[in-house]
């Protein structure tokens, strides 16, 4: 990443922070990030990590919801938090002069919220709302719908958003468990991108967020174990057939997963010259949305391939995806290939660091996890040093046609 002043300390509480100064930025970007997400659910709390994000914000100790919501709107800026598997972030950006007033109220959500009986049931409705209007969407409810069937019965594997049933049944007790499990110092990372001198900021993280913690505890997480191969077909009403294919693939540590980023950017990642949208949408046209992924986890990963078409064109754009896989496994990419591979990627790394808020999240994430930042010049001598043998070898452990799951709405 860009390391021009960025600078990385911890609290006395041992809070990670990390801060990138930008002197000619007129907006700057402040959020924590937090190691806890839906997979730290217990039995019963299908959907809390996400319930809580949502009533965080339903008042403090000093302030109703409409005081939460209006202190940064009303001088221009935003306030929002998204929760994933394996984390809960909050994060602000504003014009330079209202740093203060951001940190401020971020800390007093985390460390101060209320959670009143009456938000709690109100947020349960909007919440409800919004697991029926994911249902309408089959085209985002498969991803979760196939990592569901990947990880069974592990709670990597659930629905971010729960159940309606398990919605209803939170309670305030709830929240407070689970945060008292898992918002300790050492699961908490602070970070930020914008226009302030490092001592100010030091500072400012030290008033507000130097607070004593009653216990630290160490993120332990039960490793996914024993993941068989399903291939499913969901009868849904749509217009089209919506199928993702997959497997297991490296978690967030492998040295590997470089090279499983390389090889996923050349089949189906973002550029449109992808092999999956150049020999199946381009040649044929048979699908208008066909795309790769791969999602490492911090023990665990899955590779994925998602398409939506009409039903008679199914059988073909499958033996097609599965052509794709069978050149990566049995022919290296020519020099010239990788090459061109290798730029494209570098390509996208950069452009990515140009959304301040992106690289602000990102910094926030990596030292929680890794408890360092690679500068570009690292991250770039990686990828250099892949080849295509490391990228076929890759393909034969994970492009591999007996070890795919499937998952169909048709």
């Amino acid at each position: 990443m860009h390391v021009e002043n960025l600078n990385q300390f911890n609290l006395s509480n041992s809070i990670k922070c990390i801060h990138q100064q930008v002197d000619t930025a007129e907006v700057s970007h402040f959020g924590i990030t937090i190691n806890a997400g839906s997979r730290d659910e217990l039995e019963g709390e299908q959907g809390l990590a996400h319930f809580i994000e949502h009533c965080i914000f339903k008042g403090t100790a000093k302030r109703k919801p409409f005081h939460i919501l209006s202190r940064l709107d009303a001088v221009g800026g935003e306030i929002n938090a998204y929760t994933t598997k394996e984390e809960t972030c909050i994060y602000g950006s504003f014009l330079n002069i209202y740093y203060e007033r951001a940190i401020e109220l971020i800390a007093d959500i985390l460390f101060n919220s209320s959670f009143p009986t009456h938000e709690i049931q109100k947020e349960k409705d909007v919440i409800i709302d919004e697991i029926n209007s994911y249902m309408d969407s089959p085209s985002e409810q498969i991803f979760d719908d196939f990592e569901d069937q990947v990880f069974k019965g592990h709670p990597i594997g659930r629905n971010i958003l729960g159940t309606v049933d398990s919605v209803n049944s939170f309670e305030k007790k709830d929240i407070q468990a689970f945060i008292e499990r898992n918002y300790t110092a050492d699961n908490i990372s602070i970070s930020s991108v914008g226009n302030i001198k490092l001592d100010k900021f030091i500072r400012l993280c030290d008033k507000y967020f130097g607070v004593e913690f009653e216990k630290n505890t160490a993120k332990k997480r039960h490793p996914f174990t024993g993941y068989n191969t399903v291939q499913s077909e969901i009868k849904r009403d749509t217009h089209q057939v919506h199928t993702m294919i997959g497997n297991l693939a490296y978690d967030m540590h492998n040295e590997k997963r470089r090279g499983l980023i390389l090889l996923n950017n050349v089949l189906g990642g973002q550029g449109l010259n992808n092999r999956l949208n150049l020999n199946i949408r381009e040649k044929y046209g048979l699908t208008y949305s066909i795309e790769s992924n791969f999602i490492p986890y911090t023990d665990t990963g899955i590779f994925q391939v998602y398409f939506s078409a009409e039903k008679k064109f199914h059988s073909k754009i499958v033996k097609l995806i599965h052509k794709e896989f069978a050149k990566l496994r049995d022919r290296e990419l020519g020099t010239n290939q990788l090459h061109l591979a290798k730029q494209q990627l570098k390509g996208h790394i950069a452009l990515a660091q140009e959304n301040r808020v992106g690289l602000m999240l990102a910094l926030g994430k990596s030292i929680l996890i890794f408890d360092k930042v690679d500068t570009n010049v690292e991250i770039f001598e990686k990828i250099d040093a892949i080849t295509s043998t490391e990228v076929q070898s890759i393909a034969n452990e994970i492009l591999v046609e007996d070890k795919f799951s499937s998952l169909t709405f048709i």
